[in-house]
């Protein structure tokens, strides 16, 4: 019979700062070293570091984008008695006052937005109104806030 390995206990999955994978990720990341490399001396698997070295590429195109300052309203205080606030256009309404379209579903109201962000849209509201995202918005909020305007269901 051969040799026998009894296990007693689990390991316990390891836990590591963002300072601790921003070194390992810049060691493996150095010219001439390996992920290979660093991976067995430090004992982490390779698919790890390659992990990080994703997340770290993809935080750092992240920040390096321009912020971007899109226009959308101002906040009124309509009445001081009860809680609430308004929203209006920061464009001025045309002078002209047109009859309002029906109301349509959210879906068709959205298009994909020109702009240099990937997954940017425009949303045009009836009322003249037009609120842009991108792909990092949160749908929650963004549902919260089309309901408050009163254009979803």
């Amino acid at each position: 019979m051969g040799r026998m390995e009894v296990i007693t206990r689990t390991e316990r999955r390891r836990t590591y700062s963002e300072a601790e994978k921003a070194a390992v990720v810049a060691e493996a990341s150095a010219p001439g070293v390996t992920v290979r490399e660093v991976s067995r001396r430090l004992g982490i698997a390779e698919s790890l570091i390659y992990n990080w070295r994703s997340a770290h590429r993809k935080a750092a195109n992240i920040a390096s984008e321009p912020l971007q300052f899109i226009p959308y309203g101002v906040v009124v205080d309509t009445d001081h008695a009860k809680p609430g606030t308004a929203l209006t256009p920061a464009t001025p309404a045309p002078a002209s006052p047109k009859p309002s379209p029906p109301a349509a579903p959210v879906e068709d109201l959205i298009r994909p937005h020109p702009g240099s962000r990937p997954g940017g849209i425009d949303i045009d509201l009836p009322a003249g109104v037009r609120v842009s995202v991108d792909s990092y918005v949160n749908e929650k909020a963004l549902a919260r806030v089309l309901r408050a305007l009163g254009h979803a269901s």
